[in-house]
């Protein structure tokens, strides 16, 4: 089933750019009258008739429109600490766009190995993974941001269990001394809403004074098992284990 992204939409017709265009005419070779799939990025599908095969600048007719297509019943977050190497963000991103995420965040932690993160070629890879995983919706990848600026900005969690109704924000962290971390799976279950941040540090783990601001902010202490995990794997892992609870 191939799928592609109108940048331009108003419910009646949809109107491709010029690279999804080539790639709906001119590789894929479909002409005025064929029926296409369309996306809008915000969550609905569109079946189409395609009525302007140019390969600069296609457009064609809405059929039908299917709201939430390819959705997830839960709204996740996931603030990771860009690697060193780039690759493994980038796959990161690609491999939690196929699970079901609906916003990344870049954040740069104390110890994070690399300072600066471009975002540009992350959006792509989301576009190219919500398409390949069969979603309407593109997950937003947000500008990059510091842990402390970000866990200060996020609204505030209940720091009680028993009040987690709009909110649970989860960190990984390698807590030593009294901290009790309980396992994701754990805090998953105990939830009873659907909108759901987890926090994943770099290469060489969070700050103490970054996980004393995130417990302060109500963050829940968690742990992704036994496994000494890389980043970008515990990122995956944190984003299956939302999917797979609800």
């Amino acid at each position: 089933m191939d799928v592609y992204f109108a940048y331009e939409t108003d419910g009646r017709f949809c109107r491709l750019d010029a690279e999804e265009s080539g790639h709906c005419c001119r590789v894929l070779r479909h002409r005025s009258g064929d029926e296409i799939n369309v996306i809008d990025g915000l969550g609905t599908m569109y079946r189409c008739r395609l009525t302007d095969d140019n390969p600069k600048g296609a457009e064609a007719e809405v059929l039908e429109t299917f709201p939430g297509w390819g959705g997830h019943p839960y709204r996740l977050t996931v603030a990771c600490c860009p690697t060193k190497n780039n690759d493994r963000f980038e796959w990161f991103v690609e491999k939690a766009t196929e699970i079901g995420v609906d916003r990344i965040v870049p954040t740069i932690g104390e110890r994070s190995e690399r300072k600066v993160y471009k975002t540009d070629r992350a959006v792509r890879i989301a576009l190219s993974a919500t398409k390949q995983s069969l979603k309407a919706r593109i997950p937003e990848i947000a500008d990059p941001i510091s842990v402390k600026d970000f866990i200060q900005i996020s609204p505030l969690a209940s720091l009680g269990r028993n009040d987690m109704k709009e909110s649970l924000k989860l960190i990984a962290y390698c807590f030593e001394g009294d901290t009790k971390r309980i396992s994701i799976q754990e805090a998953l279950n105990d939830y009873e809403g659907d909108d759901i941040t987890v926090l994943i540090g770099p290469e060489g783990d969070f700050s103490p004074e970054e996980a004393r601001l995130a417990l302060e902010h109500g963050y829940i202490p968690v742990h992704l098992g036994t496994s000494r995990l890389r980043t970008e794997t515990a990122a995956v892992l944190a984003a299956t284990a939302v999917y797979l609870t609800f």
